[in-house]
């Protein structure tokens, strides 16, 4: 049976960097989100008919995306129930066209928040000091630090992220560290 291994974390805490270093196929949310933008144009008209004043024109321009939630973080609500019908569709292909795989690895932002988790997911929580995030937040192309503290505010409380978790790996952004967290929990994952 193919197992399912979640990362959560905070914003900027190192879920992508710890996601990859599985070495299964990655499900990631902020990917697909960043592809529907670019080539979903039944998601465009729906934006375009719910924000007339931010979406315009064709491919979604995410920094029109970003403009809106600022202007209203009501529209936030909107574009998701927009946005996670069709991750979610992506997802249950993901998962459909990987299902012989020995595990895969699911790094979605919201995935208590959005309810994805099952009964028998793995769960990992990224854990990384603020200071750390901060700076690695800034180093992130395009990053918009007071955009990312809204979206934060959406997610439920890390330390209750924490407590559902079933392993917490502290990132201090050195990746020969990382990696051996990583190697560790695949080993008590897979020697069961």
């Amino acid at each position: 049976m193919m197992i399912r291994i979640a990362v959560v974390g905070e914003i900027g805490s190192g879920k992508t960097f710890v996601s990859n270093l599985f070495g299964f196929p990655v499900f990631s949310a902020d990917d697909e989100v960043a592809k529907i933008y670019k080539k979903n144009r039944i998601v465009y008209r729906k934006l375009r008919l719910k924000l007339p004043k931010f979406v315009s024109s064709f491919p979604v321009n995410k920094k029109n995306i970003i403009t809106a939630i600022k202007y209203n973080p009501k529209n936030l609500k909107t574009i998701s129930n927009i946005i996670h019908p069709v991750v979610r569709k992506q997802m249950r292909i993901f998962l459909k066209k990987n299902y012989k795989r020995k595990a895969i690895v699911l790094d979605i932002p919201l995935y208590f928040e959005n309810n994805l988790n099952e009964k028998n997911d793995i769960v990992i929580f990224v854990s990384a000091k603020k200071k750390l995030i901060n700076e690695a937040l800034k180093k992130r192309k395009k990053s918009n630090i007071n955009l990312l503290k809204k979206l934060s505010k959406l997610q439920k409380s890390l330390a209750t992220k924490k407590k559902k978790s079933d392993y917490v790996i502290v990132n201090n952004f050195r990746s020969g560290n990382i990696r051996k967290k990583v190697d560790i929990i695949k080993k008590q994952i897979f020697n069961k």
